[in-house]
């Protein structure tokens, strides 16, 4: 696998996959879609034989961004990154690609974003998406939250302690 940075040219093909992991993801249009990669500190595909097999998106304070759950770590946090968005299709789940991305990630905020201390996220609740929490539990993430969205799912607000971020 090959974890690169996101180009324009991406766009269509991670909204592809966006709107085929939904509710796992929330869904967007291609244009708000584009809009989230532009905002992002980092925005990673990986690829697998030259296709795209997954991406993620993750913000930095101050983002032209109107999620309610990234406001929420806004609200809580000084400096943090929030990973907005993060999606492989089932044939690609299980194989280890979230946890070299989660890596890859870790590594770049500590580069593009040295202030920050939380790696932040939420997960469904309601849906309930046990995959994802059971991943994340195992990645160091722990609940810090839960609030109802605008969209109609609990989710469970969870952060981790950056590995480079000083005490």
């Amino acid at each position: 696998m090959l974890i690169r940075q996101y180009r324009p040219a991406d766009l269509e093909t991670i909204h592809r996959i966006n709107q085929g992991e939904v509710p796992a993801v929330g869904t967007e249009t291609l244009d708000d879609l584009g809009h989230i990669a532009e905002q992002s500190l980092i925005a990673l595909v990986a690829e697998i034989e030259g296709a795209i097999v997954g991406f993620c998106l993750v913000l930095a304070p101050g983002a032209d961004y109107d999620s309610l759950n990234y406001l929420w770590f806004g609200e809580r946090y000084d400096d943090f990154v929030y990973l907005d968005r993060v999606a492989f299709p089932a044939e690609y789940q299980g194989r280890g690609l979230g946890r070299a991305v989660y890596a890859e990630v870790e590594r770049l905020a500590a580069e593009r974003r040295p202030t920050a201390t939380h790696f932040t996220l939420e997960v469904n609740l309601e849906p309930r998406n046990d995959p994802s929490l059971a991943f994340h539990a195992r990645l160091g993430f722990t609940e810090v939250g839960r609030q109802h969205t605008d969209y109609g799912h609990l989710v469970s607000l969870m952060a981790k302690r950056l590995p480079s971020a000083t005490t």
